[in-house]
């Protein structure tokens, strides 16, 4: 019987100070850190324009709006990870002094890519539910126009609304903002399948 090659546990502490030295952008979870791969021009596009319309809606207003750099630690589960956006209107809590892993995001908005599709459904969004001060999730397709927006209800169980409509409104109570459909998918070209 051959050995299995023994892969070192990284604790929390180490991944940090080697994330914040690093080049590229890298999540942890349980000891293990995955290398994030970059992103397509849809993917940037969407990003940015969900960005500037939170962003405007966000003036005057003590919420804030963070794109891609923002970490995000998942507390109750030890993951670390960078979602596309994030939202918070309540007082922004930190990791520590360096002030670059929020600890309570409100929103939580990530842009689908095949390649991620089925974990951020499934693995991500499991662990982000275990985030008290999370109140929605939204998935954004890049290569189609459709949406799926999760709202936690008041028993702790979350309802999920749809579009694919360009025309609909979409409403995020909880950060007390709107985003019209056809403002999110602004200059992305949707390939129209075969």
């Amino acid at each position: 019987m051959s050995a299995q090659p023994q892969i070192a546990y990284i604790t929390p502490e180490e991944y940090l100070s080697m994330e914040r030295q690093a080049e590229y952008k890298s999540e942890y979870f349980d000891g293990e850190i995955f290398a994030m791969a970059g992103a397509s021009e849809a993917h940037n596009q969407i990003v940015i324009n969900v960005l500037i319309e939170i962003g405007t809606q966000f003036k005057k207003r003590p919420c804030k709006v963070y794109a891609n750099d923002m970490r995000v630690k998942v507390s109750p589960t030890g993951l670390y990870t960078y979602p596309d956006i994030v939202a918070v209107c309540e007082q922004r809590h930190f990791d520590d002094d360096q002030k670059d892993t929020l600890l309570n995001p409100t929103v939580i908005i990530e842009v689908l890519s095949s390649s991620t599709a089925d974990y951020d459904r499934g693995t991500k969004f499991e662990q982000y539910r275990s985030l008290d001060s999370l109140k929605e999730y939204i998935l954004i397709a890049q290569d189609k126009c459709h949406i799926e927006h999760y709202v936690r209800q008041a028993n702790h169980q979350w309802v999920l609304s749809e579009t694919n409509d360009l025309q609909d409104m979409m409403e995020l109570p909880s950060i007390q903002c709107s985003l019209a459909v056809y403002d999110v998918y602004d200059k992305v070209e949707i390939v129209p399948p075969l």
